[in-house]
């Protein structure tokens, strides 16, 4: 039987939770999420979890956060002065937002603490720091297509 390996095109079903149960992303409903394994399209946990299962198996991995979106990086959380928010936003906990760099590029970030002269906002991903579980479902493995030169 055909084992997924690197290289190959996957379509795959999951659900994603975190370690206390709560899902966080699901493809029911959904058509199943489509990637080549080892091309960097999904977190690596992922890409090693796919890798060596056939078409039909079911499994459930657990990615540790080193193998999915990183550890928190307290570099990523920072204080904004309230003056520089737009007057019509009032800033709460949890709220998102997108902020730009100085290059122009778009990053969301999340309140986390709202003090009386600054806001403090993590830019971290949402699920850095954090264990991901995810159930699997393999539907279909297209292997890499050989290309033959002269």
């Amino acid at each position: 039987m055909q084992q997924a390996k690197k290289g190959d095109t996957v379509k795959i079903h999951y659900h994603g939770k975190l370690t206390d149960g709560t899902t966080f992303d699901s493809s029911k409903g959904r058509e199943p999420l489509e990637f080549e394994i080892g091309s960097g399209m999904v977190i690596p946990g992922f890409d090693n979890g796919v890798m060596g299962m056939s078409v039909g198996e079911k499994k459930t991995i657990n990615i540790p956060a080193v193998d999915a979106y990183g550890e928190k990086n307290p570099d990523m959380i920072m204080d904004f002065p309230k003056a520089q928010f737009p007057p019509d936003l009032i800033p709460e906990v949890g709220l998102q937002l997108t902020m730009s760099n100085n290059t122009g590029q778009q990053f969301p970030v999340t309140i986390v603490e709202v003090k009386e002269d600054s806001v403090t906002l993590d830019a971290n991903h949402q699920l850095a720091g954090k264990e991901l579980i995810f159930d699997l479902e393999l539907v279909e493995i297209k292997p890499k297509s050989l290309i033959i030169t002269e």
